[in-house]
């Protein structure tokens, strides 16, 4: 009866926190150079920054699919790491969730957002190139992950922050979340990065982001230890979608110019 409760409370919280329980801030990371990384997005409602995402065309941005959980997005902002500056704005026209994700068990955490406008790239705005479709990364590997998330002091930030991320292995990272009663079933198609074993990675508002490798945009931030910003990052791998393994599903929004 106790343990039911546990997981009603649990799931009650995650389900009225959405993006702030699930990965969202930059925990011990630094403000990120103005010059670098240049495709980050906000994801906005009407009230200000819920989401991360990356542009990877003209007209349309990555994120993850549990960041319209609730929340109605109304424009995406680009080309400032500092969300107190206005930036180039553009109004989302066209939500395309992945068909199949699953809010209870994160499956398929991906989502495009279509634009209104074309983003003009120049020296505030680049896009990010997508990986090869089915890429592995291996354990150990370096990434980093950037967003407006909150930080080691439980507070969001302004100013983009990144962080520098190790890739977890598979087994491990499926073993310390099946300990728990958050998400005890890894989802399919995801890498694990960052949180186990360290005191950084994504936490509230990060969501969505990119996890980036080699310049590419190899992962989407999904979620994570829901006590990030408490410094209990050490126990749970933070998890990402494997963009490079929807590259069909992706590929064919872009072609066709919607969902």
């Amino acid at each position: 009866m106790m343990r039911a409760l546990q997981k009603f409370l649990l799931f009650h919280a995650l389900t009225c926190l959405g993006r702030n329980a699930l990965g969202s801030e930059i925990i011990h990371g630094q403000i990120a150079p103005q010059n670098q990384m240049l495709y980050m997005a906000s994801v906005q409602i009407r009230d200000g920054h819920v989401c991360g995402g990356s542009l990877i065309s003209d007209n349309f941005v990555l994120t993850a699919a549990h960041c319209a959980n609730g929340y109605p997005l109304v424009r995406v902002v680009l080309g400032t790491h500092d969300l107190r500056q206005t930036g180039t704005v553009r109004n989302i026209v066209q939500r395309c969730r992945h068909p199949y994700y699953r809010q209870d068990t994160k499956e398929n955490d991906i989502m495009l957002l279509k634009l209104s406008q074309s983003v003009p790239v120049g020296r505030t705005i680049r896009r990010i190139p997508l990986p090869p479709p089915n890429m592995n990364l291996r354990p150990n590997q370096l990434c980093h992950v950037a967003g407006w998330g909150k930080t080691e002091t439980g507070k969001g930030v302004d100013n983009l922050r990144v962080v520098g991320v190790s890739v977890v292995n598979q087994n491990i990272c499926r073993r310390q979340w099946s300990k728990t009663i958050w998400i005890p079933r890894l989802p399919a198609n995801v890498i694990c990065a960052g949180g186990y074993g360290t005191f950084k990675g994504s936490c509230h508002g990060d969501s969505g982001g990119p996890l980036v490798y080699n310049g590419m945009a190899a992962g989407v931030v999904s979620f994570g230890n829901p006590l990030c910003s408490e410094n209990n990052q050490q126990d749970l791998p933070n998890v990402y979608t494997d963009v490079s393994k929807f590259r069909p599903w992706i590929d064919h929004i872009l072609s066709h110019n919607g969902c």
